[in-house]
């Protein structure tokens, strides 16, 4: 299908950089996946701490070891996932099939609503052990800050995601509904046949009931 079908130029078009680095929702998932290796870096650099005379590392969010865990998961696959569809978001114009784009845009919508809520939890999680910690760490102080402050910040990345894919999806249904036209209407309607319909000829050739031969009138 030609146009601009969910968001994306005409099919076949050759790629322009600078138009897509322009594109907002290409500009929220690079920023989104900056924060996500905020995130999961300064855990895994300075998110484990060990007491003097201790060689157990233990989180620095009261200890909870889940705390870490839930930030660098989050953080990882929000990395991973930024990327895929950042290589969907190049690829996208050059699908043809209005389908395979749905799919796409409706997944893209899915995803970033899914991270939205789980940055939420992450951010009230690491929160809620960060002001919980009775022991005041050391080192790490301020990667925990960080990690507490761009989990606040991914957030709202994550929202415009869900909010730009909303709008394709939005603008996708409708340029498909205006450009489709029923493929019926391709053909005349058929003639009405109790209209048209002639006396046959010789209907007069013989009166039924009589013995007598009629000739037929020409």
């Amino acid at each position: 299908m030609e146009g601009n079908v969910y968001g994306a130029a005409m099919s076949g078009g050759s790629f322009d950089p600078s138009n897509f680095f322009q594109q907002p929702h290409v500009i929220a998932r690079v920023v989104s996946w900056i924060f996500s290796i905020v995130v999961f870096a300064c855990i895994t650099s300075e998110g484990y701490i060990n007491k003097p005379k201790s060689e157990p590392l233990q989180c620095i969010f009261n200890q909870n070891v889940d705390a870490c865990h839930y930030g660098v998961g989050i953080g990882v696959l929000a990395f991973l996932i930024c990327i895929v569809f950042f290589a969907l978001d190049v690829y996208f114009p050059q699908i043809s099939n209005a389908n395979q784009r749905k799919h796409i845009v409706m997944a893209d919508l899915g995803v970033s609503a899914l991270w939205t809520l789980l940055w939420f939890i992450g951010f009230c999680f690491l929160t809620n052990q960060w002001v919980n910690t009775m022991v005041n760490p050391i080192i790490g102080v301020d990667s925990a800050r960080a990690t507490i402050a761009f989990s606040f910040f991914s957030i709202f990345s994550w929202g415009l995601l869900l909010a730009f894919a909303y709008k394709r999806y939005q603008v996708g249904v409708s340029d498909f509904s205006e450009k489709y036209t029923d493929p019926s209407s391709d053909y005349p309607p058929y003639p009405n046949v109790s209209e048209n319909y002639q006396q046959p000829p010789f209907a007069n050739a013989a009166q039924p009931g009589t013995d007598e031969y009629v000739p037929p009138a020409y």
